[in-house]
């Protein structure tokens, strides 16, 4: 399974970054390899309409099974990623990567 996460940074001590369209990076793990990929985002925060559009095609490219962030993704950016076959888990705000992976294996994160 792929799990994808919006993040601060790039790395497991990262904070969850709470904002999807804007969020600094996209890292993505994979629990088969275990392995992190990592996707800098930072284009975007210069753009004043569309980031988050922008940010659920960056998302999509990628494929995972799982998104978890702090918020939540907009309307448009909700509406592209709806598309997907995927479920995002919101409400990780303040924890590591490697925290709201186990908040989420744990079922302590909340469906979007």
């Amino acid at each position: 399974m792929k799990i994808a996460f919006t993040s601060t940074g790039p790395a497991w001590e990262s904070i969850i970054d709470s904002r999807f369209g804007r969020a600094d990076y996209i890292v993505m793990f994979d629990e088969d390899t275990g392995n992190l990929d990592v996707l800098d985002n930072t284009s975007v925060q210069n753009e004043a309409h569309g980031a988050g559009t922008a940010t659920a095609q960056k998302v999509f490219a990628m494929s995972p099974d799982v998104l978890i962030t702090g918020n939540g993704p907009g309307g448009n950016a909700a509406s592209a990623l709806k598309q997907m076959n995927m479920k995002i888990y919101v409400n990780a705000h303040n924890l590591s990567l490697r925290e709201a992976y186990e908040h989420y294996k744990n079922g302590k994160l909340n469906e979007f």
